[in-house]
Protein backbone atom coordinates (compact mmCIF):
# COMPACT_ATOMS: atom_id res chain seq x y z
CA UNK A 1 0.00 0.00 0.00
CA UNK A 2 1.34 3.56 -0.70
CA UNK A 3 2.22 6.13 2.20
CA UNK A 4 -0.59 8.14 0.90
CA UNK A 5 -3.00 5.01 0.87
CA UNK A 6 -1.67 4.21 4.58
CA UNK A 7 -2.51 7.56 5.99
CA UNK A 8 -5.72 7.82 4.95
CA UNK A 9 -6.58 4.55 5.96
CA UNK A 10 -5.47 4.73 8.94
CA UNK A 11 -6.45 8.39 9.33
CA UNK A 12 -10.44 6.93 8.77
CA UNK A 13 -10.44 4.42 11.27
CA UNK A 14 -8.28 6.56 13.86
CA UNK A 15 -11.79 8.57 13.19
CA UNK A 16 -13.74 5.69 14.56
CA UNK A 17 -11.63 5.05 17.34
CA UNK A 18 -11.41 8.35 18.57
CA UNK A 19 -15.41 7.85 19.70
CA UNK A 20 -14.27 4.84 21.72
CA UNK A 21 -11.42 6.22 22.93
CA UNK A 22 -13.46 9.23 24.33
CA UNK A 23 -15.96 7.22 25.96
CA UNK A 24 -13.42 4.76 27.59
CA UNK A 25 -11.32 8.08 29.19
CA UNK A 26 -14.32 9.01 30.95
CA UNK A 27 -13.87 5.91 32.79
CA UNK A 28 -10.77 5.94 33.73
CA UNK A 29 -10.65 9.89 35.00
CA UNK A 30 -14.21 10.27 36.28
CA UNK A 31 -16.63 7.37 36.65
CA UNK A 32 -14.94 4.18 38.06
CA UNK A 33 -14.01 6.48 40.98
CA UNK A 34 -16.69 8.20 41.26
CA UNK A 35 -18.63 4.80 41.43
CA UNK A 36 -15.98 3.72 44.12
CA UNK A 37 -16.68 7.08 46.37
CA UNK A 38 -20.65 6.66 46.00
CA UNK A 39 -21.19 3.27 45.46
CA UNK A 40 -18.96 1.51 46.86
CA UNK A 41 -17.87 4.01 49.42
CA UNK A 42 -14.42 2.60 49.00
CA UNK A 43 -11.17 3.51 51.04
CA UNK A 44 -7.98 5.22 49.81
CA UNK A 45 -6.09 2.28 49.03
CA UNK A 46 -9.29 1.02 46.79
CA UNK A 47 -9.63 4.90 45.29
CA UNK A 48 -5.78 4.48 44.03
CA UNK A 49 -5.19 1.62 42.31
CA UNK A 50 -8.17 2.47 40.60
CA UNK A 51 -7.00 5.83 39.73
CA UNK A 52 -3.15 3.43 38.78
CA UNK A 53 -5.00 1.35 36.61
CA UNK A 54 -3.87 3.06 33.34
CA UNK A 55 -0.61 3.24 35.09
CA UNK A 56 -0.64 -0.28 35.90
CA UNK A 57 -1.00 -1.02 31.96
CA UNK A 58 2.12 2.10 31.09
CA UNK A 59 4.79 -0.07 33.27
CA UNK A 60 3.93 -3.32 30.98
CA UNK A 61 4.13 -1.14 28.06
CA UNK A 62 8.47 -2.57 27.77
CA UNK A 63 7.08 -5.89 27.53
CA UNK A 64 4.16 -6.17 25.75
CA UNK A 65 6.64 -3.78 22.41
CA UNK A 66 9.58 -6.89 23.39
CA UNK A 67 6.55 -9.77 23.02
CA UNK A 68 4.92 -7.97 19.95
CA UNK A 69 8.04 -7.59 18.27
CA UNK A 70 9.49 -11.01 19.15
CA UNK A 71 6.60 -12.36 17.76
CA UNK A 72 6.38 -10.33 15.10
CA UNK A 73 2.98 -9.31 14.58
CA UNK A 74 1.58 -6.31 13.50
CA UNK A 75 1.23 -3.55 15.85
CA UNK A 76 -2.33 -2.73 15.50
CA UNK A 77 -3.89 -6.86 15.27
CA UNK A 78 -1.57 -6.70 18.81
CA UNK A 79 -3.54 -3.90 19.96
CA UNK A 80 -6.68 -5.20 19.22
CA UNK A 81 -6.11 -7.72 20.98
CA UNK A 82 -5.60 -5.97 23.98
CA UNK A 83 -8.47 -4.27 23.73
CA UNK A 84 -10.34 -7.42 23.61
CA UNK A 85 -8.84 -8.05 27.06
CA UNK A 86 -9.71 -4.92 28.81
CA UNK A 87 -13.75 -5.80 26.97
CA UNK A 88 -14.00 -8.84 29.12
CA UNK A 89 -12.58 -7.08 31.97
CA UNK A 90 -15.51 -4.64 32.16
CA UNK A 91 -18.10 -7.30 31.20
CA UNK A 92 -16.84 -9.51 34.36
CA UNK A 93 -16.61 -6.59 36.69
CA UNK A 94 -20.38 -5.81 35.84
CA UNK A 95 -21.24 -9.59 36.08
CA UNK A 96 -19.84 -9.38 39.66
CA UNK A 97 -20.60 -5.84 41.11
CA UNK A 98 -18.76 -6.38 44.37
CA UNK A 99 -15.67 -4.40 45.90
CA UNK A 100 -12.65 -6.13 45.26
CA UNK A 101 -13.45 -7.55 41.38
CA UNK A 102 -14.66 -3.92 40.87
CA UNK A 103 -11.78 -2.46 41.48
CA UNK A 104 -8.95 -5.36 40.09
CA UNK A 105 -10.70 -5.29 36.41
CA UNK A 106 -11.49 -1.89 36.43
CA UNK A 107 -7.86 -1.05 37.09
CA UNK A 108 -7.11 -4.43 34.65
CA UNK A 109 -8.91 -2.73 31.71
CA UNK A 110 -8.10 0.62 32.09
CA UNK A 111 -4.34 -0.60 32.00
CA UNK A 112 -5.16 -2.71 28.69
CA UNK A 113 -6.12 0.81 26.93
CA UNK A 114 -2.70 2.06 28.06
CA UNK A 115 -0.63 -0.79 27.66
CA UNK A 116 -0.47 -0.15 23.89
CA UNK A 117 0.51 3.00 23.74
CA UNK A 118 4.15 2.78 22.43
CA UNK A 119 2.32 0.55 19.45
CA UNK A 120 -0.19 3.10 18.58
CA UNK A 121 3.07 5.92 17.94
CA UNK A 122 4.88 3.31 16.10
CA UNK A 123 1.81 2.96 13.84
CA UNK A 124 1.14 7.20 14.10
CA UNK A 125 5.06 6.92 13.12
CA UNK A 126 5.18 4.81 9.97
CA UNK A 127 1.27 5.91 8.83
CA UNK A 128 1.43 9.30 9.19
CA UNK A 129 4.18 11.69 8.01
CA UNK A 130 5.83 13.68 9.42
CA UNK A 131 4.93 17.07 8.84
CA UNK A 132 1.05 16.31 8.84
CA UNK A 133 1.19 14.03 12.18
CA UNK A 134 0.49 16.28 15.00
CA UNK A 135 -2.51 17.78 12.97
CA UNK A 136 -3.96 14.55 11.67
CA UNK A 137 -3.60 13.25 15.52
CA UNK A 138 -5.02 16.20 16.58
CA UNK A 139 -8.05 16.38 14.77
CA UNK A 140 -8.85 12.56 15.49
CA UNK A 141 -8.05 13.74 19.21
CA UNK A 142 -11.04 16.70 18.83
CA UNK A 143 -13.66 13.74 18.07
CA UNK A 144 -12.60 12.10 21.19
CA UNK A 145 -12.39 14.97 23.21
CA UNK A 146 -15.77 15.85 21.86
CA UNK A 147 -17.55 12.59 22.73
CA UNK A 148 -15.75 12.24 26.40
CA UNK A 149 -17.84 15.71 26.61
CA UNK A 150 -20.88 14.31 25.09
CA UNK A 151 -20.93 11.13 27.22
CA UNK A 152 -20.14 12.44 30.41
CA UNK A 153 -22.76 14.89 30.32
CA UNK A 154 -25.22 11.67 29.12
CA UNK A 155 -23.43 9.67 31.67
CA UNK A 156 -23.36 11.98 34.37
CA UNK A 157 -26.93 12.21 34.57
CA UNK A 158 -28.04 8.76 33.56
CA UNK A 159 -25.76 8.39 37.37
CA UNK A 160 -27.28 11.11 38.85
CA UNK A 161 -30.68 9.55 39.20
CA UNK A 162 -30.21 5.81 38.98
CA UNK A 163 -26.86 5.38 40.67
CA UNK A 164 -27.73 1.46 41.03
CA UNK A 165 -27.35 1.08 37.07
CA UNK A 166 -23.61 1.95 37.26
CA UNK A 167 -23.27 -1.90 36.15
CA UNK A 168 -25.09 -0.94 32.43
CA UNK A 169 -22.17 1.78 32.44
CA UNK A 170 -19.97 -0.89 33.27
CA UNK A 171 -21.27 -2.75 30.05
CA UNK A 172 -21.03 0.10 27.65
CA UNK A 173 -17.48 0.67 28.61
CA UNK A 174 -17.17 -3.18 27.48
CA UNK A 175 -18.55 -2.32 23.98
CA UNK A 176 -16.17 0.47 23.46
CA UNK A 177 -13.14 -1.63 24.03
CA UNK A 178 -14.33 -3.67 21.30
CA UNK A 179 -15.17 -1.44 19.02
CA UNK A 180 -11.44 0.17 19.87
CA UNK A 181 -10.33 -3.01 18.85
CA UNK A 182 -12.52 -3.65 15.29
CA UNK A 183 -10.87 -0.48 14.51
CA UNK A 184 -7.38 -1.41 15.17
CA UNK A 185 -7.43 -4.90 13.68
CA UNK A 186 -8.46 -2.67 10.57
CA UNK A 187 -5.67 -0.41 10.50
CA UNK A 188 -2.36 -1.33 8.06
CA UNK A 189 1.06 -1.39 10.29
CA UNK A 190 4.05 -3.93 10.41
CA UNK A 191 5.70 -5.68 13.24
CA UNK A 192 8.14 -3.75 15.29
CA UNK A 193 11.79 -4.14 14.52
CA UNK A 194 13.18 -7.35 16.45
CA UNK A 195 16.14 -7.47 18.65
CA UNK A 196 16.47 -10.86 19.08
CA UNK A 197 18.03 -12.32 22.17
CA UNK A 198 17.58 -9.60 24.25
CA UNK A 199 15.79 -9.05 27.79
CA UNK A 200 12.13 -7.65 27.75
CA UNK A 201 13.51 -4.55 29.02
CA UNK A 202 15.65 -3.58 26.40
CA UNK A 203 14.02 -0.24 25.68
CA UNK A 204 15.43 1.05 28.68
CA UNK A 205 19.21 1.32 27.52
CA UNK A 206 17.92 4.13 25.14
CA UNK A 207 17.46 6.38 28.31
CA UNK A 208 21.35 6.11 28.98
CA UNK A 209 22.50 6.43 25.41
CA UNK A 210 20.44 9.33 24.72
CA UNK A 211 21.43 11.99 26.69
CA UNK A 212 18.68 14.67 25.67
CA UNK A 213 16.17 11.92 25.99
CA UNK A 214 17.19 10.89 29.74
CA UNK A 215 17.50 14.84 30.47
CA UNK A 216 13.54 15.24 29.29
CA UNK A 217 12.73 11.91 31.41
CA UNK A 218 13.72 12.86 34.11
CA UNK A 219 12.46 16.67 34.13
CA UNK A 220 8.89 14.53 32.87
CA UNK A 221 9.10 11.98 36.01
CA UNK A 222 8.73 15.15 37.89
CA UNK A 223 6.26 17.14 35.93
CA UNK A 224 4.06 13.77 35.59
CA UNK A 225 4.26 13.04 39.63
CA UNK A 226 2.68 16.17 40.48
CA UNK A 227 0.01 16.11 38.14
CA UNK A 228 -1.10 12.94 38.30
CA UNK A 229 -0.63 13.18 42.07
CA UNK A 230 -3.42 16.14 42.14
CA UNK A 231 -5.55 14.39 39.02
CA UNK A 232 -7.74 11.54 41.15
CA UNK A 233 -7.79 14.19 43.77
CA UNK A 234 -10.05 16.61 41.77
CA UNK A 235 -12.80 13.86 41.36
CA UNK A 236 -11.84 13.11 45.65
CA UNK A 237 -12.49 16.93 46.05
CA UNK A 238 -15.52 17.05 44.36
CA UNK A 239 -17.50 13.93 44.85
CA UNK A 240 -16.32 13.17 48.34
CA UNK A 241 -18.82 15.71 50.94
CA UNK A 242 -15.99 15.34 53.60
CA UNK A 243 -14.61 18.28 51.70
CA UNK A 244 -17.08 20.59 52.50
CA UNK A 245 -18.42 20.81 48.90
CA UNK A 246 -22.11 19.15 48.36
CA UNK A 247 -22.72 18.49 44.97
CA UNK A 248 -24.60 16.42 42.74
CA UNK A 249 -22.66 13.66 40.62
CA UNK A 250 -24.03 15.48 37.54
CA UNK A 251 -22.12 18.75 38.99
CA UNK A 252 -19.10 16.62 39.69
CA UNK A 253 -19.51 15.12 36.18
CA UNK A 254 -19.73 18.82 35.14
CA UNK A 255 -16.89 19.67 36.90
CA UNK A 256 -14.58 16.91 36.27
CA UNK A 257 -15.03 15.70 32.83
CA UNK A 258 -17.04 18.62 30.49
CA UNK A 259 -15.64 21.59 31.19
CA UNK A 260 -12.30 20.95 30.81
CA UNK A 261 -13.20 18.74 28.08
CA UNK A 262 -14.62 21.39 26.20
CA UNK A 263 -11.80 23.65 26.91
CA UNK A 264 -9.69 20.53 25.65
CA UNK A 265 -12.20 20.75 22.34
CA UNK A 266 -11.47 24.29 21.59
CA UNK A 267 -7.61 24.06 21.93
CA UNK A 268 -6.86 20.48 20.58
CA UNK A 269 -6.34 21.62 16.85
CA UNK A 270 -4.54 24.75 17.94
CA UNK A 271 -1.70 23.00 19.88
CA UNK A 272 -1.77 19.71 17.01
CA UNK A 273 -0.59 22.93 14.85
CA UNK A 274 1.75 24.29 17.09
CA UNK A 275 2.96 20.73 17.81
CA UNK A 276 4.62 20.42 14.29
CA UNK A 277 5.51 24.29 13.96
CA UNK A 278 7.02 24.80 17.60
CA UNK A 279 10.05 24.52 18.93
CA UNK A 280 8.85 21.55 21.09
CA UNK A 281 10.68 21.97 24.31
CA UNK A 282 8.99 25.83 24.34
CA UNK A 283 5.67 24.32 23.99
CA UNK A 284 6.14 21.83 26.60
CA UNK A 285 7.64 24.91 28.99
CA UNK A 286 3.87 26.62 28.04
CA UNK A 287 1.84 23.58 28.79
CA UNK A 288 3.46 22.83 32.19
CA UNK A 289 2.61 26.62 33.31
CA UNK A 290 -0.44 25.72 31.97
CA UNK A 291 -0.56 22.74 34.51
CA UNK A 292 0.71 24.81 37.54
CA UNK A 293 -2.22 27.60 37.32
CA UNK A 294 -4.65 25.28 36.76
CA UNK A 295 -4.05 23.24 39.99
CA UNK A 296 -3.38 25.97 41.76
CA UNK A 297 -6.75 27.58 40.87
CA UNK A 298 -8.50 24.86 41.27
CA UNK A 299 -7.28 23.60 44.57
CA UNK A 300 -6.92 26.88 46.53
CA UNK A 301 -10.25 28.46 47.62
CA UNK A 302 -13.20 27.22 48.15
CA UNK A 303 -15.66 28.99 45.33
CA UNK A 304 -17.25 27.67 42.23
CA UNK A 305 -16.06 30.38 40.33
CA UNK A 306 -12.30 29.01 40.96
CA UNK A 307 -13.23 25.40 40.22
CA UNK A 308 -15.06 26.11 36.82
CA UNK A 309 -11.46 28.91 35.52
CA UNK A 310 -9.03 25.73 37.50
CA UNK A 311 -11.02 22.94 35.33
CA UNK A 312 -10.69 25.43 32.49
CA UNK A 313 -6.81 26.36 32.56
CA UNK A 314 -6.37 22.53 33.39
CA UNK A 315 -8.16 21.23 29.64
CA UNK A 316 -6.53 23.70 28.12
CA UNK A 317 -3.51 22.70 28.95
CA UNK A 318 -4.17 18.95 28.95
CA UNK A 319 -5.42 19.54 24.82
CA UNK A 320 -1.75 20.44 24.68
CA UNK A 321 -0.62 17.51 26.71
CA UNK A 322 -2.34 15.24 24.90
CA UNK A 323 -0.57 15.96 21.72
CA UNK A 324 2.84 16.37 22.97
CA UNK A 325 3.04 13.19 25.50
CA UNK A 326 1.50 11.17 22.58
CA UNK A 327 3.63 12.33 19.77
CA UNK A 328 7.13 13.88 21.56
CA UNK A 329 9.35 10.96 20.67
CA UNK A 330 9.17 11.51 17.29
CA UNK A 331 10.62 14.54 17.32
CA UNK A 332 13.91 12.79 19.18
CA UNK A 333 14.13 9.15 18.26
CA UNK A 334 15.03 7.67 15.03
CA UNK A 335 12.16 5.98 13.08
CA UNK A 336 12.32 2.51 13.98
CA UNK A 337 12.84 2.95 17.25
CA UNK A 338 9.91 5.30 18.34
CA UNK A 339 8.38 2.29 19.77
CA UNK A 340 11.39 1.52 22.42
CA UNK A 341 11.51 5.56 22.97
CA UNK A 342 7.80 5.15 23.37
CA UNK A 343 7.99 2.44 26.09
CA UNK A 344 10.72 3.87 27.88
CA UNK A 345 8.29 6.81 28.45
CA UNK A 346 5.13 4.83 28.94
CA UNK A 347 6.65 2.83 31.80
CA UNK A 348 8.29 5.65 33.49
CA UNK A 349 4.82 7.34 33.45
CA UNK A 350 3.17 3.97 34.67
CA UNK A 351 5.79 4.67 37.61
CA UNK A 352 5.12 7.73 38.40
CA UNK A 353 1.28 6.78 37.96
CA UNK A 354 1.42 3.97 40.32
CA UNK A 355 3.35 5.72 42.79
CA UNK A 356 1.63 9.41 42.81
CA UNK A 357 -2.07 8.67 43.65
CA UNK A 358 -0.77 6.34 46.78
CA UNK A 359 1.25 9.36 47.66
CA UNK A 360 -1.68 11.76 47.05
CA UNK A 361 -4.33 9.76 48.78
CA UNK A 362 -2.13 9.41 51.69
CA UNK A 363 -0.70 12.65 52.08
CA UNK A 364 -4.51 13.71 52.38
CA UNK A 365 -4.52 12.48 55.72
CA UNK A 366 -1.89 15.12 57.04
CA UNK A 367 -1.88 17.92 54.70
CA UNK A 368 -4.93 20.21 53.26
CA UNK A 369 -5.92 20.05 49.29
CA UNK A 370 -4.77 23.85 49.12
CA UNK A 371 -1.23 22.92 50.39
CA UNK A 372 -0.85 19.81 48.15
CA UNK A 373 -2.05 22.16 45.47
CA UNK A 374 0.93 24.77 46.33
CA UNK A 375 3.27 21.77 46.06
CA UNK A 376 2.64 19.96 43.00
CA UNK A 377 2.44 23.80 40.89
CA UNK A 378 6.16 24.34 42.46
CA UNK A 379 7.14 20.76 41.63
CA UNK A 380 5.92 21.50 37.93
CA UNK A 381 7.83 24.99 38.02
CA UNK A 382 11.14 22.83 38.88
CA UNK A 383 10.30 20.80 36.07
CA UNK A 384 10.16 23.35 33.70
CA UNK A 385 13.21 25.28 34.57
CA UNK A 386 14.97 22.39 33.91
CA UNK A 387 13.74 22.15 30.09
CA UNK A 388 14.66 25.94 29.35
CA UNK A 389 18.60 25.04 28.68
CA UNK A 390 17.02 22.33 26.04
CA UNK A 391 14.93 24.90 23.94
CA UNK A 392 18.48 25.88 22.68
CA UNK A 393 19.12 22.68 21.87
CA UNK A 394 16.67 21.58 19.97
CA UNK A 395 17.28 24.63 17.63
CA UNK A 396 19.97 23.30 16.66
CA UNK A 397 18.20 20.38 14.42
CA UNK A 398 15.63 21.35 11.54
CA UNK A 399 12.03 20.59 12.31
CA UNK A 400 10.66 17.30 11.55
CA UNK A 401 14.38 15.25 11.79
CA UNK A 402 14.52 13.14 14.89
CA UNK A 403 17.70 14.51 17.30
CA UNK A 404 19.88 11.85 18.70
CA UNK A 405 22.76 12.92 21.34
CA UNK A 406 25.28 10.51 21.49
CA UNK A 407 27.28 9.46 24.31
CA UNK A 408 29.73 6.90 25.62
CA UNK A 409 28.45 3.97 27.22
Amino acid sequence: MSETGRTELTFHYERFRAVTAGIIETAGTTFLLLIAVRWFEAGAIAKSLIAAGTSFGMLSSPLVVSLVSHRQWPASRAAAWVFAIGSVGFVAAAAFPVLPIFVGLGALAMACSSAVLPLLTQIYQDNYPAKRRGRLFSRTFVIRIATSVGFSYLAGGFLGDHLTWFRWLLVFFATAFAGAGWCLWRIPSRPIANDRGSHPLRALRVANQDALFRRTLISWMILGFANLMMLPLRVEYLANRAHGLVLTVATVTLLAEVIPNLARLCMSAVWGWLFDHMNFFALRAILNLGFAIGIVTFFVGESRLGLVIGAIVYGMSRAGGDVAWSLWVTKLAPPDRVADYMSVHTFLTGVRGVVAPIVGFQALRYFSLESMGWFSAALIVIATAMLLPEIKTFQKVREGQPLVEEVSE
